[in-house]
């Protein structure tokens, strides 16, 4: 169906600026679901015979961003002569609070990537009853949901359907329980699929951390999508993550792919904080007592293979379940209960770790190709040549996969 905006441009219609403004309604900002009118990206229309001129401040840096806007606002303006000027936020130097490496988030102190090796074990569920937990005990504490194509912190924390607000070039998380939130879940229609290539969502990844108004934060627990791909080494090359959490179930099937989580860890360089063994026995909502359903305890082996420790056995408990779909966790609204104290005594732990470790840095893992070179070209192979010449023994391998 043609627009009515270019029904009127046929018929010789001249175009005035709320005319412009109503075609540029269908140009989506990339990656969302709104358009650049609805952001409020569009900041100055100037019109005059057969051409016009349109000043849009967006928030990314993403030479990506701003190349498909530039195909996208003509088609919608065809019978104009469109002269697009950007205002872009400067790409910022390089801050650390690491040892060395980057970091694009120094305001926050500790990073705690909440990892799985496989979908469905309590990922998010554990994400958002240890975040509670923490700010409970006092500390300064945010959740990032970079599970892109699976975003469920909104709905758990009661946060779904909200308006984000944007403060400059920047947006502003919400807050629940004491907790600042951010996730593509709150940027996008509810039920809208993501269908983005490794690169867009390495991209939003960044973003997500460096284009939101984080404050000062003890801890940013960020809930990754599960496996062990682009978005767990764009975090770790981005931030230095001071801390890996993997949650798994009790079943050998999930233990397999726990092995490999705690293995990108160790490949990244990721201090392990421990496991949490989710839906470990079934606590009966009529008598209180437990069983076991699935398993239980076996993780206890598989932590001491890894030199870590068990954070917690949570239980199969009905609570947990309609805290999820109502938005309203457990550990905040039955702190009695035998789930959220064992949440605290996991957050009580993982806090104690942050708080005697040494600084960590992700320098290991920097890569040290230039855009656009191949390691496996003659001049990749050269600056590998020379990155090995000036390491010793033991280093990367200089692509940054994280490998050694």
């Amino acid at each position: 169906m043609v627009p009515f905006f270019l029904v009127y441009l046929k018929k010789g219609f001249k175009m005035n600026i709320e005319d412009i403004k109503k075609a540029l309604q269908s140009v989506k900002y990339p990656g969302f679901s709104k358009s650049i009118i609805d952001f409020g990206f569009v900041k100055d229309i100037k019109l005059d015979a057969s051409s016009c001129t349109i000043l849009l401040d967006i928030t990314s840096t993403a030479k990506e961003v701003e190349d498909e806007l530039r195909r996208e606002i003509p088609k919608a303006l065809p019978n104009l002569n469109v002269n697009l000027v950007f205002s872009k936020p400067k790409e910022e130097q390089q801050k650390s609070n690491s040892v060395s490496g980057q970091n694009i988030a120094p305001q926050i102190k500790d990073i705690v990537m909440v990892s799985s090796g496989k979908g469905g074990v309590g990922k998010s569920t554990t994400t958002v009853n240890l975040a509670i937990a923490a700010a409970m005990q006092g500390k300064k504490v945010g959740i990032l949901d970079a599970d892109i194509y699976g975003p469920n912190i909104p709905r758990m924390m009661g946060v779904n359907g909200k308006e984000v607000e944007v403060i400059g070039n920047k947006a502003k998380p919400l807050n629940a329980y004491g907790v600042d939130i951010m996730s593509m879940g709150i940027l996008m229609k509810e039920g809208e699929a993501v269908i983005w290539r490794g690169a867009m969502i390495m991209k939003a990844i960044q973003q997500l951390l460096r284009d939101i108004l984080w404050e000062e934060l003890d801890i940013l627990f960020i809930d990754m999508p599960p496996g062990t791909g682009d978005a767990q080494l764009t975090l770790a090359q981005s931030v230095p993550v001071s801390a890996g959490i993997n949650v798994t179930t009790p079943q050998h099937v999930a233990l397999d792919d726990s092995r490999r989580s705690l293995d990108m860890f160790s490949k990244l360089h990721i201090p392990v904080a421990g496991i949490v063994e989710n839906m470990s026995g079934f606590i009966c909502p009529s008598c209180n007592t437990e069983s076991d359903i699935f398993g239980k305890g076996t993780c206890d082996e598989l932590a001491k293979q890894y030199n870590t420790q068990v954070l917690a056995h949570l239980p199969i408990e009905p609570a947990i379940r309609v805290g999820g779909d109502s938005g309203k966790p457990i550990v905040y609204f039955e702190p009695e209960s035998i789930s959220a104290k064992r949440y605290m005594m996991a957050a009580d732990k993982l806090i104690s770790m942050l708080e005697n470790q040494q600084e960590v840095s992700n320098e290991a893992i920097q890569p040290i190709m230039p855009a656009g070179v191949s390691a496996c070209s003659s001049e990749g192979q050269k600056i590998k040549a020379e990155h090995d010449a000036k390491k010793s023994s033991g280093g990367s391998c200089g692509t940054g996969c994280g490998c050694h």
